[in-house]
């Protein structure tokens, strides 16, 4: 009998898609691999197991009991543990105090039990000692450490919950090779142990090492469960885009590249910082430059240093054959770069503020505008906003006033009142709807055939595959194939991301 069992589970947020059809068996003893393209549902499956999503239908059995997880306290008591790929800790408190965070010891039910609290801790750490590195301890604050550092105190604090389920999601993204193998042979004393283990990863040595079967989800409905040992990761990857659209891929010639490419705008040389590994290439006028591969493997990265939001780290960045010293994003814009974010929140939106205030300023900074009438610049922000078929009441209204996807046409719009010569796009459909969608894209073809040079990152194949003339396919920091004419296939941009993995 499986230990934990879902059929038929879906969630919808709004008129989205998460997951239509998740069915999942988990038996003691075992890691059971899960895997899917970039928004499959995999992750909103995990989530769904440890109560952070609660699903909309279907049927969850533990040991052959239907049960309902309500919420991540309910999944706890169940017996459920998660990593999460998007960590969750606590940047100020210390590594003893993440470690125990979900099951705080105390003394007479009341006060902390500072005590037992470093003891768990040290047993948690004690399995890492030898590949934690330097400057680590129960009393460092979480703030303090590397990023392999804080990954490893989110799997540390996982494993303390001592669940018979543990879900990890990408646990060994940011580690090295030491720290990955005693990861996996903690995984194994668990599997021993008789816990079950639900893995994510995109790294293909890992999942045929440490796995025993494994289930795919693609578009949001569960395709099929393998044993591992029976299968490969062609079958894998062939499973995660479906046979006939794998084959017809290979046969078909792919969007056509455009040939109307102008002089070379942007020339990256060899960046390598904290986050990117000897990434270079080069983009041109009237080109839509893609970057794809697995999520978060340095796609935004790319963009924010170019930006001049992250630091350069080494390496040059040349635009029209000058090297530039693109320190801040300021300096960016100044030479006629452009980013636009998903992210309206962090990246995008002046909260609080009214339409016109959220498309002007940086048309203010390029003609270096101390003042100026609101009438002139609220023509101009309408004739950015009518590209867009952007609605709304008025540029006094609060950009509050308007939906998302109205919202995201103003960040575009900002951009457009004054062109820049490279467009850098980070996942900038992110939430948005489906017409939306379209007419940006359609708005961002127009854009290259009038000669401008843009560099998209999409977190949905699609997008990429049929805006971009080339793509770069990145896995953790690195670029490690280019796809381009016919090549340009949802199939070949994962074999190239698990090839490298």
């Amino acid at each position: 009998m499986s230990k934990l069992r879902l059929r038929s589970v879906s969630k919808r947020y709004g008129a989205t898609v998460a997951l239509e059809y998740g069915d999942l068996d988990l038996e003691a003893g075992e890691v059971h691999v899960l895997m899917g393209a970039n928004g499959s549902g995999k992750s909103t499956l995990s989530k769904i197991i440890a109560g952070s999503v609660r699903p909309d239908s279907g049927i969850i059995e533990l040991d052959g009991k239907a049960i309902s997880i309500t919420n991540p306290q309910a999944a706890r008591e169940f017996g459920v543990a998660i990593f999460y790929q998007e960590l969750s800790l606590a940047a100020h408190r210390t590594v003893a105090e993440n470690i125990c965070l979900s099951q705080l010891p105390s003394t007479a039910g009341v006060f902390l039990d500072r005590q037992k609290m470093i003891e768990i801790a040290e047993r948690r750490i004690a399995p890492f000692l030898d590949v934690v590195g330097d400057g680590f301890s129960v009393n460092t604050q979480v703030g303090q450490l590397r990023a392999d550092q804080r990954q490893l105190v989110e799997i540390m604090k996982t494993f303390a919950q001592d669940a018979d389920i543990l879900i990890f999601d990408e646990p060994t993204s940011a580690l090295d090779r030491a720290q990955v193998e005693c990861f996996l042979n903690l995984l194994r004393e668990q599997k021993a142990a008789g816990r079950c283990i639900v893995f994510i990863s995109h790294r293909r040595d890992e999942i045929f090492d440490i796995g025993d079967r494994i289930t795919i989800i693609r578009d949001g409905r569960t395709v099929s469960t393998k044993v591992l040992s029976e299968t490969n990761i062609d079958e894998v990857l062939i499973a995660m885009v479906g046979e006939g659209e794998a084959v017809a891929e290979q046969q078909s010639q792919s969007l056509p590249q455009r040939t109307e490419i102008g002089e070379i705008k942007l020339v990256v040389e060899d960046i390598t910082n904290d986050s990117l590994q000897e990434v270079g290439f080069q983009v041109s006028a009237g080109e839509i430059l893609g970057l794809g591969g697995l999520h978060g493997h340095g796609q935004s990265a790319i963009l924010r240093t170019i930006f001049g939001v992250l630091d350069l780290g080494t390496g040059q960045i040349f635009l029209d054959g000058a090297a530039k010293d693109l320190n801040s994003p300021r300096a960016a814009i100044r030479n006629g770069i452009a980013y636009i974010s998903g992210d309206r929140r962090r990246d995008g939106i002046i909260t609080d503020r009214s339409i016109l205030e959220n498309v002007v300023p940086v048309y203010a900074l390029k003609k270096h505008l101390i003042a100026a009438s609101p009438n002139t610049l609220g023509k101009k922000a309408r004739m950015a906003l009518e590209l867009l078929q952007s609605k709304y009441e008025s540029l006094a209204h609060s950009i509050g006033s308007m939906s998302g996807g109205n919202q995201q046409k103003v960040v575009v719009a900002r951009w457009l009142m004054d062109a820049p010569d490279i467009l850098l796009l980070d996942d900038p459909t992110k939430g948005i709807d489906m017409a939306t969608k379209k007419e940006l894209f359609n708005l961002i073809r127009e854009l290259a055939a009038q000669g401008m040079a843009i560099i998209l990152y999409s977190s949905e194949d699609a997008e990429l595959l049929e805006n971009a003339d080339r793509i770069l396919v990145l896995n953790n920091g690195k670029i490690v194939r280019e796809l381009k004419g016919s090549e340009r296939t949802r199939y070949n941009l994962y074999h190239a991301a698990y090839e490298a993995a």
